[in-house]
């Protein structure tokens, strides 16, 4: 088994050992368990957990319609209500077992009902895995945009399995590539090899590769926990595939895009940027253009999507005193924080991916 041990937050990796949190959930002896689930984990991934552990106290189950879409206050307010209802106290469990909208959700509603009761996730999509359900941050959206509302705050503990990964369509697979090749981009040419090489039908070899984006992850959030200094970096790309993402909520012309299609799309967009500005490797520019638009869907977009996703960049949460600030790369492995850029940038920018063959 893998495993990163903190006193909270730690991170195990095992499709075969669960003790761990067999073990957590004895030494929490909470007075009520609840299961946080979608309407897809409940039916995928439930009878799987139950398969996994071995506690025996009671539990109920939680369950929220899946999507980005109801990551909101909203949803929020019903589960607080169903958490009164139940009897939940401050000794309460919740598991949060499902992919990144709900281990961000689950953690905010743990995080403020009675003023913070424990919580688990289990991560149950590549994103998730990699990305969602490390480091602390739980949140909701405020209407379309995205994470506005929220807190960091990290869980007894998370327990990735890999076995959770055979219930998931490619689309989804793909998506947390996105996350991984962000890791590959702020680290080292080594591990964003490893992943440009990874066979997405091989999942029994995908354990490796996780974890060792979950350690990069965990590398920058032991330094900079609360996002004063290098954690920004784990924001690489997600600038513009943030407000993409949130565009593609409210366009009926665009399909709803998975988190890591926007993210990929952003990653081009500022490798492109960041090649203008710093001099970010022109070759390099153009290998992990190529492997993205190979592995994604690439999307049309107009000059009215691209003036409206511009007009979104001033919700993003690293702006400072009204200025939009771009975490940008020198090289891969070397950054640059609190970077502005110019409107026509980002327009070239958008060329560039709409000319790419």
């Amino acid at each position: 088994m893998k495993e990163i041990i903190k006193n909270k937050g730690a991170v195990y990796c095992s499709s075969i050992n669960w003790d761990s949190l067999n073990n957590k959930i004895k030494e929490l002896n909470p007075s009520t368990i609840f299961i946080l689930v979608d309407t897809n984990t409940k039916k995928d991934c439930l009878p799987l957990f139950f398969k996994k552990t071995s506690f025996n106290k009671s539990f109920k189950v939680l369950e929220i319609p899946e999507g980005e879409i109801n990551k909101n206050i909203n949803t929020c307010s019903i589960l607080w209500n169903k958490l009164s209802e139940d009897g939940a106290d401050r000794n309460s469990l919740i598991i949060n077992l499902g992919g990144g909208v709900v281990t961000d959700m689950g953690g905010f509603v743990a995080s403020t009902f009675k003023r913070g009761v424990s919580f688990i996730n289990i991560p149950t999509t590549l994103l998730a895995m990699v990305d969602a359900s490390v480091g602390g941050k739980n949140g909701v959206d405020l209407g379309l945009l995205k994470n506005q509302i929220g807190i960091i705050n990290n869980p007894e503990m998370v327990q990735i399995d890999t076995d959770f990964l055979k219930t998931l369509p490619e689309t989804q697979i793909t998506s947390g590539i996105a996350e991984m090749i962000k890791h590959g981009l702020i680290h080292s040419i080594e591990y964003l090899d490893k992943v440009k090489s990874f066979d997405i039908l091989k999942i029994a070899e995908l354990e490796d590769l996780i974890w060792e984006s979950v350690l990069i992850k965990n590398d920058v959030i032991t330094k900079d926990p609360f996002e004063k200094n290098i954690r920004k970096t784990l924001n690489y790309g997600h600038t513009l595939g943030h407000a993409i993402e949130s565009y593609s909520l409210d366009q009926n012309r665009f399909p709803a895009l998975l988190h890591g299609e926007a993210i990929a799309i952003g990653m081009i967009l500022t490798n492109y940027i960041s090649f203008i500005q710093l001099g970010f490797p022109e070759q390099t520019l153009s290998d992990t253009s190529h492997y993205i638009i190979k592995k994604f869907n690439k999307y049309l977009f107009s000059k009215e999507d691209i003036n409206a996703i511009i007009k979104l960049l001033k919700f993003d949460k690293k702006n400072y005193n009204g200025k939009v600030l771009f975490v940008l790369l020198n090289d891969i492995g070397n950054y640059k924080l609190n970077c502005e850029v110019s409107n026509s940038l980002i327009i070239e920018a958008f060329e560039y991916y709409k000319n790419y063959k």
